[in-house]
């Protein structure tokens, strides 16, 4: 396959290795190192593995994001959406808000509701319980995908119970996935700086463990671009390996290239200004590469990346375009400059474009329909 593109031989070993078995984190890091033509065969890589995993078709999700509140106990430096409560800026939806906000989203077209907040003083476990309680009532049929990891592990403290008890009684509930967020990169020293008063990496490990062994499926997340090196990236993306090794439960990795601007890490000089576009293709290609048909699905975060860019990661390995969201507040908070929503006819223009297919998709990537 690359022949005749005179690239480095130890390289076209680890990229034909690719195409039959999945790499070492050793061999990972060296074509997160790739420049030039060596670079440009990663690409042609992990766009051919995945056109064998999952074919020409790009899928995607009509869904709704409600934020809930930005009032949050937390401390991450790299969050830009936080308010105090004693802010004007600051808000908190009561659940009947929350669930008129979800009828308006069914009734345009949403499978899916994404609700997310931050980590407020008055909520936990039991307020979880009753929003989805409510939800269920008034839209039985509609897929709830709801809280990270983060926050189940915030609302089991606040009500003194376990993880375990906590996510059978959401699962009763009527929650039905998790947002694999609050992982940003599993590494304990960068953790103490990048978010000091969230989780180390064996917690969020057995939350989303304990997940996966309740029956609730979770998606699985990387934050990078801010004060990591390029080995923190492929230790976490093989610890994620690792994960769906033994449990199976993660939809989708979806990487999600740091948003630096309003964020008070980037703004005191301890991290960069994000990732540069070229190392945003080489986390996709790699990934693809890590995972293999082990985690089929890798999402790009058009929010993020923006619409002509996202169409370009999707040439390097990744097969998924996302939600149309509906309303998302905290990218934007942060700096993300390509909106808050879209449409499902943007989508289809960006895919057909590309002579790839479009196609319509749940949130467990069933009931795939072209359109």
């Amino acid at each position: 396959m690359f022949g005749q593109l005179n690239i480095d031989t130890r390289i076209e070993e680890i990229l034909g290795k690719s195409l039959e078995t999945r790499i070492s984190p050793e061999e990972a890091l060296i074509l997160m190192e790739t420049t030039g033509r060596e670079f440009q065969a990663l690409l042609i890589a992990a766009d051919s593995l995945r056109e064998e995993i999952v074919g020409d078709q790009v899928t995607y999700i009509q869904n709704w994001n409600i934020n809930f509140t930005n009032i949050c106990t937390g401390t991450c430096g790299f969050c830009a959406f936080k308010r105090e409560e004693r802010d004007t800026e600051s808000y908190f939806l009561s659940p009947e808000e929350i669930v008129n906000r979800a009828k308006v989203a069914w009734n345009n077209g949403a499978k899916e509701v994404c609700i997310q907040g931050g980590l407020h003083p008055d909520v936990d476990a039991y307020f979880y319980e009753e929003l989805l309680q409510k939800l269920r009532l008034e839209l039985p049929d509609i897929y709830i995908h709801a809280f990270s990891p983060m926050e189940i592990l915030y609302g089991a403290e606040k009500a003194n119970i376990s993880l375990s008890e906590e996510l059978k009684m959401l699962k009763k509930a009527g929650l039905d996935s998790i947002p694999g967020n609050a992982a940003e990169i599993l590494n304990d020293d960068i953790r103490r700086v990048l978010c000091p008063s969230k989780m180390n990496t064996d917690k969020w490990i057995e939350i989303v463990e304990t997940a996966h062994n309740t029956g609730i499926p979770t998606t699985c997340t990387m934050m990078y671009g801010h004060i990591e090196e390029l080995k923190h990236r492929v230790e976490h993306m093989d610890i994620l390996r690792t994960i769906q090794e033994r449990t199976g439960g993660f939809t989708e990795f979806v990487p999600l290239t740091f948003m630096h601007k309003n964020t008070p890490i980037y703004k005191s000089g301890i991290s960069s200004p994000g990732s540069t576009g070229i190392e945003d293709l080489k986390v996709y290609a790699v990934s693809r590469l890590i995972f293999g048909d082990l985690l089929p699905n890798i999402q790009v975060s058009w929010v993020k990346l923006g619409f002509k860019f996202a169409q370009v990661c999707l040439t390097a390995g990744a097969n998924d375009l996302g939600g149309t969201l509906g309303e998302e507040n905290i990218s934007k908070s942060a700096g993300a400059e390509y909106g808050v929503k879209t449409d499902a006819e943007n989508f289809q223009r960006i895919i057909r474009n590309m002579g790839r297919l479009p196609a319509e998709r749940d949130t467990l990537y069933r009931n795939i329909r072209l359109v």
